[in-house]
């Protein structure tokens, strides 16, 4: 046929030509060794088209050309492709099924092309397909409609190959997939109802039966590896042939069999679940065991409940353990006849016990850290675990004492806590971080302040730097009014030396002497601890030094200021002579009672009292710290193992010591009754100020709502017993800060 005939073209005569065009097509797809179409060929096909569609009516064949297009591809489809995916199976039939689908490609693409004309002019007056998606709308009607079944069974067969170690052609599932992909034409519903549906049945079923084997036969650290194996694998499979939007559905399928439903038997295995694993140090197993219940929503919170327990169990442990030790070690020292420590000694169990406090933490918190993805669920399990026995009673005293005594050992001359500085900062760093565990924080306060004064007032501190260093960490962490006596009280030392050269000076103006070196230190009362009022029959030579000290004060602050002399606290170096020269460091008390053997050979109890004024508890310490202790400086006259009302007193002239400088100590009072008292006053005072500050903002409050905000603004430092912040309401009520509605009782108001 001609390019220039000028007759139109009858439809079946043009047809016939086309259909030749298309018949050497599709023999080229079968692989006969047709020639490729030359470019004159193709523009006659092309033209054959144009003629016939551009044609008058009634020659214009565009509607039957637009349906014969169609039956071109149904007509091979029929005829070749369905034939021959049919006689294929399994991995055979999915290559078929690939080569089929990259030649139906090639033939729309060629068949496009032919009838190019159809697609710029008719189909888009008659808003019709495109040609490109009526190729592939009969290949999703005629082929994929009939083999997308066995196709998905033959791929589901590959992945379960697959998972079972068996190697796959990766590439020819990912190719058959796309068929699934492509068909939707744009949306995902063939591949996610005909293929992704089964399969993630298929992955359940698959790791159901894989998991309740594994289950009964391994440990769980063994179990946990093939499950992140197999989990990986699955990502993997993602990744090389399945869709993007499969993965979370894979994955939770996955988990879903192989974590969340056997869970707690994994977790509680007796010998390798997670308390195991804790007890045994396994890190790497409870790091992927963490990584695994991650992976699950809320997932994490069995494992950390688990460790909380663990932690607390280990905790209570120590409690125990250093409960019993100092009930041994009290025994043995009641039977050799001596003296009990106090709580926190630097050699005793409670001493220990903060060590082991101290060790535990490290070994926890770096499992948080390294083990547990510093999550904060974890954290917070710790902080649950560590509050839980930081604040049970060990051995009788408070964590907050045993904590106060061990700083004290460690910032003190002689402190049995031999540090470096780094060290030493190590460790203060570390108890500070503890400190947050402790409920009664008012009360480690309180302790501390206590040994911090008897540091600082007998000279016993080890650095000055680290006692600053360790007020900074406390006021970062508690605040701060949590230091600001502790900070006073450190400043009254620095001034204290700057009174002692302005003192030196008014004693040279007036012509004073002494026989004796006087050092005064002036505290400020707000900030130090409450210290016993005695009044003592302070030797002569001692009294001169007092008085000229006060009347130097009185002239100074011309009287504004009042001072009250703290005989129980200070030192006094008395130079002593027995068999040599010695220098005795003692307390103020204990001179008042040494230094009248300088006019008396002997003296009675009852004469000892007359001339020291001292209450026989007092006086009863000293006698004994100067005839029962160590250092023997006295020897007393009368029967009886401790100091009588009855006993007479003389210098021992048989004492001796290797040593010239010596200190004796008093016998440590236990005032931990009277440190409980002055906390238990403070907080009555905290509680009623938080009350008329919330009562002042909020101006009328509920009763119920009054107690919970009490203790939310209170417990940083404390826990406020609800009794003692009922009794403040009504103490409020009486002195009028307070009043209850006439109509409602438990309705409180604020009185202005």
């Amino acid at each position: 046929m001609s390019l220039h005939d000028k007759k139109p073209i009858e439809l079946e005569q043009g047809w016939k030509f086309m259909q030749e065009g298309i018949t050497k097509l599709k023999k080229i797809l079968e692989g006969d060794n047709s020639e490729a179409f030359t470019a004159e060929h193709y523009m006659m096909l092309y033209t054959t088209i144009y003629n016939m569609c551009t044609q008058k009516p009634p020659y214009d064949h565009s509607e039957q050309l637009y349906a014969r297009y169609k039956e071109a591809f149904v007509d091979y489809i029929k005829e070749v492709v369905l034939p021959s995916l049919k006689k294929h199976h399994d991995e055979h039939l999915l290559r078929q099924l690939k080569l089929r689908w990259d030649n139906h490609k090639i033939m729309v693409r060629w068949l496009s092309r032919f009838f190019n004309y159809l697609d710029r002019y008719y189909i888009q007056r008659h808003n019709l397909h495109p040609l490109n998606d009526v190729g592939l709308l009969v290949f999703k009607d005629s082929v994929y409609g009939e083999m997308h079944r066995p196709g998905k069974d033959a791929m589901l067969k590959l992945i379960e190959a697959e998972r079972e170690g068996e190697q796959v052609d990766r590439s020819l599932i990912k190719n058959v997939l796309a068929i699934y992909q492509e068909v939707g034409m744009g949306q995902m519903d063939c591949y996610e109802q005909d293929f992704e549906e089964p399969m993630l049945k298929d992955t359940a079923d698959y790791y159901r039966r894989k998991a309740a084997v594994w289950v009964q036969e391994d440990s769980s650290p063994d179990y946990l590896i093939k499950a992140e194996e197999c989990l990986r694998d699955e990502e993997e499979r993602v990744n090389s042939y399945l869709h993007v939007s499969t993965r979370p559905k894979l994955l939770k399928e996955a988990e879903n069999e192989l974590l969340r439903v056997h869970q707690m038997q994994l977790l509680e295995k007796e010998h390798s679940g997670c308390a195991a694993l804790l007890r045994d140090d396994k890190k790497s197993d409870l790091a992927r065991m963490y990584r695994m219940f991650n992976r699950l929503p809320k997932g994490l919170e069995p494992m950390a409940d688990i460790f909380c327990k663990h932690v607390e169990e280990e905790g209570m442990r120590l409690v125990r353990e250093t409960t019993e030790a100092a009930e041994t070690k009290k025994e043995k020292d009641r039977e050799a006849g001596k003296a009990s420590k106090e709580a926190g000694s630097s050699s005793g169990p409670e001493s220990q016990f903060i060590r082991g406090v101290i060790t535990l933490h490290d070994k926890y918190i770096e499992y948080v850290q390294d083990s547990f993805g510093n999550s904060s669920l974890f954290h917070k399990a710790l902080k649950d675990a560590f509050e839980a026995f930081c604040n049970k009673q060990v051995a009788g005293a408070s964590m907050a004492e045993l904590m106060a005594t061990f700083c004290d050992n460690l910032l003190k001359k002689g402190g049995s806590e031999k540090l470096g500085d780094e060290d030493l900062e190590l460790v203060l760093d570390k108890l500070v971080r503890l400190l947050a565990y402790i409920s009664d924080k008012d009360l480690f306060s309180e302790f501390y302040r206590k040994k911090l004064a008897r540091r600082l007032l007998h000279a016993t501190s080890a650095s000055e730097d680290h006692e600053k260093g360790l007020l900074t960490r406390l006021k970062q962490q508690c605040g701060a009014q949590f230091t600001s006596k502790m900070e006073g009280m450190v400043n009254d030392l620095q001034m204290a030396k700057e009174r002692e050269r302005q003192f030196e000076e008014w004693r040279e103006r007036k012509g004073l002497t002494s026989s004796i070196e006087l050092n005064v230190t002036v505290l400020t009362t707000g900030f130090w601890p409450t210290y016993k009022q005695l009044e003592v029959g302070l030797p002569d030579v001692m009294m001169q030094g007092v008085e000229q000290y006060t009347q130097y004060f009185d002239e100074v602050n011309s009287k504004t200021r009042r001072l009250a002399w703290q005989f129980t606290n200070g030192t006094v170096h008395v130079k002593a002579s027995y068999d040599k020269s010695y220098e005795l460091i003692l307390m103020p008390l204990q001179a008042a009672v040494l230094l009248p053997f300088n006019d008396s050979d002997v003296l009675s109890y009852a004469e000892l009292r007359e001339q020291t004024k001292l209450p026989d508890e007092d006086l009863t310490r000293c006698l004994a710290s100067l005839t029962l202790s160590k250092y023997k400086l006295l020897v007393k006259e009368g029967g009886g193992k401790g100091i009588s009302h009855s006993d007479k007193f003389s210098v021992n002239p048989k004492f001796a010591d290797k040593m010239r400088r010596i200190r004796v100590p008093l016998p440590p009072v236990d005032d931990r009754k009277k440190v409980q008292e002055d906390v238990d006053k403070d907080r009555k005072h905290a509680i009623e100020a938080a009350i008329v500050r919330i009562m002042k903002s909020r101006k009328a409050l509920k009763h119920q709502q009054l107690l919970v905000e009490v203790v939310q603004q209170l417990q940083r430092m404390f826990t406020p017993d609800v009794k003692v912040i009922k009794r403040a309401i009504d103490s409020l009520i009486d002195r009028d800060y307070l009043e209850r509605d006439t109509s409602d009782p438990q309705l409180y108001k604020y009185l202005a």
